[in-house]
């Protein structure tokens, strides 16, 4: 049986302390929980820091105080979530992704939670065979060292192609079922696989059922999050426009993503993790209280189909 849980990064201001509060007085079992460096966020939803991974992993008493705030409240940490881009194209931001990636890794061993969310990253002036190898230069070592931790890396599907910041190739090279082929035979660990958001294959045309049951074996995390594809829009523009321009992502049930077939093909597998509410609904953003509808309404939405 899946786990029902939320992604804290929409609670944003919020302390960790809160989140829990929030997420067990609305019934969830689990949190995938945002660890994003202190400092500015360079993109929306990213740059929230519930969890300080650098202090998890030298702080023994405050990794315990995690751990113990919750299980007091009934919940448990499905993963930490740090969504950076490994292979930008400078060299200095590159570092830091990585360097604090391997923190957030470490901590998760640390605090027993053993997942990561994350992405692979993509320089997205580069085609896309140099990102493959770059791919190859990059990620070997930090599969390595998750190994060596006993973590598993989940990587999120989401092409990180919105609008003109993310012009031409998008900042996620691992969005396709083609492109989870070639990555998982250059990185054949058992402790390499998805982040799955059936979302990111509606304005792609992909099939999301057909991907839960090819791989199954690699599916070790799930977003609940919905997208709107609006054809009149798509007429107008076409599919080389931004993709912000004829798509909009949603709160589960008010986009176009099957959610009765989805959840089905989960329970086929047997898919027995966490699959949790990821918020992006900029129609829920005008204050605290929408956020918090925001995450009521997917809940409540999403209890039909998970037990």
């Amino acid at each position: 049986m899946m786990k029902f849980g939320l992604l804290t990064a929409i609670l944003d201001g919020w302390s960790f302390e809160e989140v829990v509060d929030i997420a067990s007085g609305m019934g969830f079992k689990c949190l995938e929980v945002a660890c994003w460096p202190a400092g500015k966020a360079e993109r929306r939803y990213a740059g929230v820091s519930h969890i300080d991974c650098e202090r998890v992993c030298e702080d023994d008493a405050y990794a315990a105080y995690v751990k113990e705030l919750v299980a007091s409240k009934g919940l448990e940490i499905s993963s930490l979530a740090f969504y950076p881009n490994t292979m930008d194209p400078n060299p200095e931001k590159r570092e830091a992704a990585i360097t604090h990636l391997k923190a957030v890794i470490r901590a998760s061993a640390k605090l027993g939670v053993n997942m990561v969310t994350t992405f692979v990253g993509k320089d997205q002036y580069k085609t896309f065979e140099e990102n493959i190898e770059l791919f190859k230069q990059i990620w070997p070592d930090i599969i390595a060292l998750a190994e060596e931790q006993g973590v598993k890396i989940a990587i999120e599907n989401c092409p990180m192609l919105f609008g003109a910041d993310q012009w031409p190739g998008g900042q996620n090279l691992m969005c396709t079922p083609k492109i989870y082929r070639q990555l998982f035979e250059i990185i054949p660990s058992a402790n390499f696989g998805l982040n799955f958001d059936p979302s990111h294959y509606v304005w792609q045309g992909l099939d999301y059922l057909k991907t839960v049951y090819e791989f199954s074996d690699r599916i070790f995390h799930i977003h609940f999050k919905d997208i709107k594809l609006y054809p009149e829009k798509l007429a107008q523009c076409g599919v080389l426009a931004y993709p912000l321009d004829y798509m909009s992502p949603k709160i589960p049930g008010l986009g176009d993503v099957n959610w009765g077939a989805f959840v089905s093909a989960l329970n086929d597998i047997r898919f027995n993790g966490c699959a949790v509410i990821e918020v992006e609904d900029k129609a829920f953003e005008g204050s605290r209280e929408d956020i918090l509808n925001s995450i009521r309404l997917s809940k409540r939405y999403l209890d039909n189909y998970l037990i």
